[in-house]
């Protein structure tokens, strides 16, 4: 099949390891529309970078890429990822709280904007690196919600229109979704996972700790670069 007859796919992707994982994933089957959301986050200009150069890695057509902000999230605020008077948490893998980075319904605005994308372009899919392992505290990664956004497309799309979330990872630990990148040849030192930093990654907030776990229990060297690399394993 010739990379143009394929269906197309939204692609959901921050730039981070998960995201840039499903990019690897859906261009397997399907021609990418690669969608960026900045929401004033305290990292966006780092992940934008990583977006882009993803994009750049699997030849995205400028047609077929799309930035937007939705800057009504930092405004509601409630996240430690968009108030700088909230400060992000140091990982704590064990807790089963809600963490201070959870932004309040972030996926539904998402899914919502790809949608009206993806409804637009005639695209079979939309895809997203939700994770069950990290929605402990995010409600919005969980499985359950996406079946339910499933039906909510349905309803709220013209009768013609086909669409379905798909959540490769969903049921994946982090080491896991890591070995698939490398086996898809994924470029993971080109995205960026930590919730605060933007030159080098903390190595101490959630998103950080996950991403070093998966690493160290392959045994393998993270590429992206660290102030600390704690051991978490």
């Amino acid at each position: 099949m010739k990379r143009n007859d394929k269906p197309i796919a939204v692609v959901l992707a921050s730039g981070g390891l998960d995201s840039t994982v499903t990019t690897a994933i859906a261009a397997q089957n399907y021609r990418l529309a690669m969608l960026h959301v900045n929401y004033g986050h305290r990292t966006e200009r780092r992940e934008l970078k990583a977006f882009r150069d993803v994009c750049d890695y699997y030849q995205v057509p400028s047609n077929l890429r799309m930035e937007l902000d939705i800057s009504h999230l930092k405004k509601i605020g409630g996240s430690s990822l968009t108030d700088e008077a909230i400060p992000v948490s140091k990982a704590n893998l064990e807790s089963t709280e809600i963490p201070t980075s959870y932004v309040p319904f972030r996926n539904a605005n998402l899914l919502s904007i790809a949608t009206s994308w993806a409804e637009v372009l005639g695209a079979e899919r939309i895809f997203i690196g939700a994770v069950e392992e990290d929605s402990s505290g995010y409600p919005d990664c969980r499985e359950a919600f996406f079946d339910a956004f499933n039906r909510v497309i349905e309803l709220g799309t013209k009768p013609d229109t086909h669409i379905r979330i798909e959540t490769p990872l969903i049921h994946m630990k982090k080491w896991e979704i890591v070995r698939r990148g490398l086996e898809l040849k994924a470029p993971l030192e080109l995205s960026w996972s930590c919730y605060q930093n933007e030159t080098e990654a903390c190595g101490e907030c959630d998103s950080c700790a996950l991403r070093l776990r998966a690493f160290q229990t392959l045994g393998i060297e993270d590429p992206i670069p660290y102030v600390k690399r704690p051991r978490y394993v």
